[in-house]
């Protein structure tokens, strides 16, 4: 066997190493994922920012992904209601207002809480559901900024 092949074989394995390597660590985003970052989280957020897909939210779906959210995005700032009709498993609601200052944070909402409705204390336009516990995994709080 010649040194040619083998020499073609090593450069081909070295580049398939390295472009696994490049994506693993490089490659921040997936195309069209929007994320908002707050403290040391990094939330792949699905928006819902039209009237039926804020209607329908997580309603209905079993789970939610570890570093996953919705973000409710509104036209203008107000004190908007939130309950957990139909929803499956617990959650934290975010409220962040027009300058993406967090507002307001209601932790481990329940299913069984339907009907009670939740709403912030101040005027929000972005609403944030993420899994239970999650604000405080990560320490997030009133004050706090989101980047999206």
């Amino acid at each position: 066997m010649s040194a040619y092949p083998v020499k073609i074989l090593f450069l081909s394995a070295l580049f398939l190493i390295t472009s696994v390597f490049f994506v693993y660590f490089y490659a921040k985003d997936s195309p069209g994922a929007v994320y908002v970052y707050i403290n040391d989280a990094k939330i792949e957020v699905e928006l819902a920012d039209s009237v039926q897909k804020r209607a329908e939210g997580l309603s209905g779906r079993e789970n939610l992904g570890r570093n996953q959210g919705m973000l409710f995005v509104f036209e203008r700032p107000d004190y908007y209601s939130f309950w957990m009709k139909d929803m499956n498993f617990a959650l934290d609601v975010i409220w962040i207002d027009e300058n993406k200052k967090i507002v307001d944070i209601t932790k481990n909402i329940l299913p069984e809480s339907y009907p009670k409705k939740f709403q912030p204390h101040e005027p929000a336009k972005y609403v944030l559901e993420v899994n239970a516990g999650f604000a405080d995994a990560h320490n997030i709080k009133i004050s706090d900024t989101a980047d999206f």
